[in-house]
């Protein structure tokens, strides 16, 4: 039995262009406005290659207070679901999180990993395999954007634009909802905006983000949405973590990052009563307050995470509820139910990161029996990476991708265009590394954290190279985050693709005037965030160790007397520009900044919060967002490759050397 329909007035426009030969996410305006401690319940057009019958978007302010109904565009309540007695359906839910652009990795000797491909594989033959009682959702866990080369397609500006990657080869593979995640935000909300607009054929929800001049609530994105199939009304809604989404950028100074436990806590009520199940799409992290999961890097603030938001959701209705996770890159329930990532009654889920996994619930609802015996199964189902050098008679080889594991038509018609447009771009020849350059993918991940870095030296020193050409002239000093370097490099010629891999993520550059007291004051900062040698077996250097560590150009330097303990770590002999911190200390000087570091770095706090991320002693980070700075419009990593190109590579001779900049006592 379906559920009744209120009568909808439907008065369409599109939001968008055809995407990759799909119909654009359609949605409903009218006259008719949500009132106070209202959501109005909207008709809209569910992607055409998801599985959803009918999709309703619930507009209105979910921060103003409790949401005490949602109603129709009559004003009338929307009717309580409608199982019959003993009806029973099966919601099988397959998701994935912390995709970051990885649809498909190519690599020059294992072949290519067709990431997304696989995952369209098992959902197509999920959806084939459904009863007439069975609905097969597919949702994405947010973050789909910045961290691979496709990200290049969405470009800085709207005049650059080609394609959102992310978005559109998830509308083509039949996703049917997503959140919105931090990483969304990289490139401004504009250039968000014109992705949604352009290639999400799906319902895009968080509750929590608000007052954007660029992406407007309730026309780009809405606080939560109803999906209806085979009966089955399915309530999701969007959290969106406060701790890392780039608030405060200059082009759009209102927008913020509520409480996600609010925006539960006001929504949920309201959309449980009208659903059978609720998905709550929480990108907030797995933990509360802090995270670590194993020896991945080390433990990181995420603030109000999904133990918080779980243990408020339980208590809010008796419908059942599932969090599918995302933000803190945790597998959960690998090898089926872990009890402990049920809170309140509320079971927790997360597919890792970067498309290793493919996430798997299956529920049973029945009309009037709550959470009684209502999921039978959660688990993970891992993306197998291709390694063409391993022939087909190894034992290894059934763990790795062959042909038979992905979609071939999927990845024809919607990622082959994507590379298409992608070839020249990325194969284009930036220069060449040379053999005696100390910037090998494994110096550079063991050293980053703990000690001076050639390659971040060549970088700091490019950019103060190029700044001779910035708006408002030269810089004295730059520095970058060792997190924000994810790869090495090889000797050989050096493409834009495997520069990209060095640096994936979205940061401009900034300029902020600064004394030598205050760059003292952060170099003071600098060295309680540093991997100590008693900590190294204890920290994969490879993970995220997110203490915001720096690294500076070759105009200041200092040495890290270590110390007993972090508190206890001193910067000693300073000198900027070649004078003694003491000569210097009035002086002003010009330094460059990357966004996230600008914007203080969020849990690497760099924001006046304690350092994290095993620092013990709660030391306050320093707060670097009232700087005074200027904004020279500048893509960082355009302006490094363009010295790269002006000096022929990466070498000692080029700059990417040890100097002694920075001394370890």
């Amino acid at each position: 039995m379906s559920h009744p329909a209120a009568p909808f007035s439907r008065r369409a426009f599109i939001v968008g262009t055809a995407a990759a030969g799909l119909t654009p996410l359609l949605s409903f305006r009218t006259a008719a406005e949500a009132g106070p401690g209202e959501l109005l319940m909207v008709p809209a057009t569910p992607n055409p290659a998801g599985v959803a019958e009918r999709l309703f978007l619930l507009k209105g302010d979910p921060l103003a207070g409790p949401i005490r109904a949602i109603v129709t565009e009559t004003g009338n309540p929307v009717p309580a679901p409608a199982l019959d007695e003993g009806a029973r359906r099966v919601l099988r839910v397959l998701h994935y999180n912390d995709l970051h652009n990885h649809i498909t990795d190519s690599h020059a000797k294992h072949g290519d990993t067709h990431r997304l491909a696989q995952m369209v594989r098992h959902v197509k033959a999920a959806r084939a395999a459904a009863t007439e009682t069975e609905v097969v959702l597919f949702a994405s866990g947010g973050d789909d954007h910045t961290g691979s080369i496709f990200d290049e397609l969405l470009g800085w500006t709207p005049e650059e634009f080609v394609a959102d990657a992310g978005y559109r080869a998830a509308s083509a593979a039949g996703v049917d909802i997503a959140v919105l995640g931090n990483h969304e935000f990289d490139r401004g909300a504009q250039m968000l905006q014109l992705g949604i607009a352009r290639d999400a054929a799906f319902p895009v929800v968080s509750a929590n983000v608000h007052g954007s001049r660029h992406i407007l609530r309730d026309r780009d994105y809405t606080a939560a949405a109803v999906i209806e199939a085979k009966g089955l009304r399915i309530g999701v809604m969007g959290l969106t973590t406060q701790i890392d989404t780039r608030v405060g950028q200059p082009d759009d100074p209102g927008m913020g990052v509520a409480s996600p436990v609010a925006a539960v806590r006001n929504v949920l009520p309201a959309l449980a009563e009208i659903s059978d199940v609720v998905l709550v799409l929480s990108h907030c992290g797995y933990g509360s307050g802090q995270h670590r999961t194993g020896k991945a890097g080390a433990a990181r603030m995420i603030g109000e995470g999904d133990f918080d938001i779980a243990e408020a959701a339980g208590s809010l209705t008796d419908r059942p509820v599932v969090l599918i996770g995302g933000h803190s890159h945790t597998p959960l329930n690998e090898a089926g139910l872990d009890a402990n990532n049920v809170i309140a009654g509320v079971l927790m889920t997360q597919a890792e990161a970067n498309g290793r996994y493919l996430g798997e619930i299956v529920m049973s609802i029945a009309a009037q029996n709550g959470r009684q015996g209502w999921f039978s199964h959660v688990g993970l189902h891992p993306i197998k990476q291709r390694d063409d050098r391993v022939p087909a008679n190894d034992p290894r080889a059934a763990t790795l991708e062959n042909d038979d594991d992905y979609d071939h038509a999927f990845e024809a018609a919607h990622v082959a265009p994507l590379l298409v447009a992608l070839e020249s771009r990325m194969a284009d020849t930036i220069g060449t590394v040379s053999g005696d350059a100390p910037v090998s993918p494994e110096v550079v991940m063991a050293d980053r954290y703990m000690r001076e870095t050639a390659l971040l030296n060549f970088m700091n020193d490019a950019l103060v190279a190029r700044s001779d050409t910035f708006p408002g002239g030269p810089v004295d000093i730059a520095l970058f985050n060792a997190t924000a370097i994810l790869a090495g490099l090889t000797p050989g010629p050096l493409s834009f693709g495997q520069w990209y891999d060095v640096m994936p993520y979205a940061d401009l550059v900034h300029v902020a005037t600064m004394t030598g007291a205050e760059i003292a004051a952060m170099v003071q900062s600098n060295a309680h965030r540093i991997v100590r040698p008693e900590e190294a077996a204890d920290i994969d250097p490879s993970g995220f160790v997110s203490r915001g560590f720096l690294h500076f150009s070759s105009g200041l330097r200092y040495t890290i007397a270590l110390g007993a303990s972090a508190l206890e770590a001193r910067a000693e002999a300073i000198t900027l520009l070649g004078n003694p911190l003491e000569a210097v200390r009035d002086k002003r000087f010009r330094v460059a900044f990357n966004s996230y570091i600008r914007l203080g770095a969020f849990a690497e706090a760099w924001n006046g919060q304690p350092i994290v991320a095993g620092v013990p002693g709660e030391i306050p980070g320093m707060d670097l967002r009232g700087l005074d700075y200027t904004h020279p419009g500048l893509v960082y990593r355009n302006e490094i490759i363009a010295h790269i190109r002006a000096v022929g590579g990466i070498s000692p001779e080029t700059g990417a050397r040890l100097d002694g900049r920075l001394a370890i006592a």
